[in-house]
């Protein structure tokens, strides 16, 4: 059976839907904004490739639902923070705007995610961290 819609149909519906913020409104307040937590949704051999956004959490697209919503048993705490901007980003920017509206499907208003990416990011030389310097920072904030 054909599918009725197609990916682009989705994300342009969900792009419509969601707050979208360039790399330059991220980038300037990355560092300078307590509120703004930037949530990396891909996946971890993509991380292990080509790094991260520096403080940025890593939350994998397969089990966001799961670590927002605080009856699931694979809850995360840090996303029940209403004090907190989630930001979030992919590769280019297909799967963060869908996981972007899920969330805000889900009742959250604190979500947006990041136009283009992480490979917009990339092209347009923001701050990087290695995988390894992204694990040791998490670790000592932890300790």
């Amino acid at each position: 059976m054909p599918i009725t819609k197609g990916f682009r149909a989705l994300v342009d519906e969900a792009t419509s839907q969601i707050t979208t913020y360039t790399v330059a409104q991220v980038r300037e307040r990355l560092g300078a904004d307590p509120r703004l937590q930037v949530v990396d949704i891909r996946d971890p051999r993509e991380l292990e490739r080509e790094g991260t956004v520096p403080g940025a959490l890593h939350a994998p697209r397969g089990m966001l639902e799961f670590w927002v919503d605080p009856d699931s048993p694979y809850y995360k705490p840090v996303f029940g923070d209403e004090n907190k901007e989630f930001v979030l980003f992919c590769g280019a920017g297909w799967r963060s705007a869908l996981a972007t509206k899920a969330l805000k499907d889900m009742g959250m208003t604190n979500v947006a995610h990041i136009d283009g990416g992480y490979a917009e990011w990339l092209k347009q030389s923001a701050p990087t961290e290695t995988l390894e310097a992204h694990k040791a920072r998490s670790k000592a904030a932890r300790a």
